[in-house]
């Protein structure tokens, strides 16, 4: 395969679905581009919870990335990036493979942040990468156990409320308060809804290891069993760290309002691996940077002045009960109910119909 290319595409999160949703409606860049990703699907963060409470099939929370490369004119190649090199810039696969291109845009995504493991006594789960995860969690149905998951922000409440009813016994974990960055109001319909699913919830409870079955936080056993689901905050890829791209001090890449990386002009990064102000590393963001970032990979490789992109003060949230409904915040205010339920699943399948979700 010929292996340099005008633009290059890592990874398949939120930002470059929209971009290939974009270019596919006509407004493509000129030149060879290519879109690398470790799997053929991309899978719908916003739909995880309904797949795991059974009210959605895994075909329907998956994007084909083929069939909408193909839409878009980009070629696929589906390999595991495991280096970058910026300055050339190449990326290498871990097939040993290297792939060359003029432009470069990063939308890599994190990972949960995991305790460290001292023996096989207990199986950890983590929710990203999303097709690991729903094909453990697969395996795990067919001989149910109790189970605990770490982290106290949407991710592992949605995860608790959805899992409930499915395992004999659930204890969610959180290092400080559960959903400490949201209004006060949504924080307690999430614990009656946790409290009335048979959740046991415990605060201000930072696991820092795992020893065999036990789970260890300040020197103290805070839990016994076999398995744990690991829906942490985001964490950076490791081998950025290596990649020579200007870092934060959490090791995501540093971003302009135009989502240029502040050390390479000829890079961009998007969603969860790059650190811009004001913007949360959240679905929410990932999606509207999508318009921001096609213009921009078009204006750049042309010499036009780039757009930037303005985070919204507020980002609506809408968390899934587990049970259809759906909990709702919007700056300080909060609601519940099943009609909120219906809109998140009219939001989520319209997103979905947008992509193509066809296998």
């Amino acid at each position: 395969m010929n292996t340099d290319f005008d633009l290059l595409l890592a990874g398949a999160g939120h930002s470059h679905l929209g971009v290939l949703n974009q270019w596919a409606d006509g407004e493509r860049p000129m030149g060879r581009i290519g879109l690398v990703s470790a799997e053929p699907h991309a899978w719908y963060s916003g739909m995880m919870p309904g797949l795991v409470a059974e009210h959605y099939q895994p075909r329907q929370c998956r994007i084909g990335l083929p069939k909408l490369c193909a839409a878009a004119e980009v070629e696929f190649i589906q390999g595991t990036l495991v280096a970058l090199l910026p300055d050339t810039p190449e990326l290498l696969l871990a097939t040993g493979e290297t792939l060359r291109s003029t432009w470069l845009s990063l939308n890599l995504g994190s990972l949960p942040w995991l305790p460290e493991q001292f023996g096989d006594g207990m199986e950890l789960l983590s929710v990203k990468p999303f097709a690991d995860f729903i094909r453990r969690w697969q395996q795990w149905q067919e001989s149910p156990e109790p189970v605990a998951i770490l982290g106290g922000g949407p991710a592992g409440a949605e995860l608790a409320l959805a899992m409930a009813g499915r395992v004999p016994a659930i204890h969610l974990f959180c290092a400080g308060e559960l959903l400490a960055d949201h209004p006060r109001r949504l924080r307690a319909l999430a614990l009656g809804h946790l409290q009335r699913a048979d959740v046991q919830i415990h605060e201000h409870v930072s696991i820092q290891a795992v020893h065999g079955n036990t789970l260890i936080g300040d020197g103290q056993i805070h839990w016994r069993g076999r398995r744990l689901v690991v829906a942490t905050g985001p964490n950076p890829l490791g081998w950025l760290r290596d990649s020579g791209l200007r870092l934060d001090g959490d090791g995501f890449i540093e971003v302009s309002p135009a989502l240029q990386s502040r050390s390479h002009r000829h890079v961009f990064a998007s969603g969860d691996c790059a650190s811009l102000p004001g913007a949360a590393r959240n679905g929410v963001h990932a999606v509207r940077q999508a318009a921001v970032l096609a213009t921009n990979l078009s204006r750049a490789a042309i010499g036009q002045p780039l757009r930037h992109y303005h985070p919204q003060t507020h980002s609506l949230a809408l968390l899934a009960d587990g049970q259809r409904g759906a909990l709702m915040s919007w700056a300080n205010l909060a609601a519940e109910g099943k009609l909120l339920g219906l809109w998140k699943d009219h939001l989520d399948r319209r997103f979905m119909r947008q992509h193509g979700n066809r296998d």
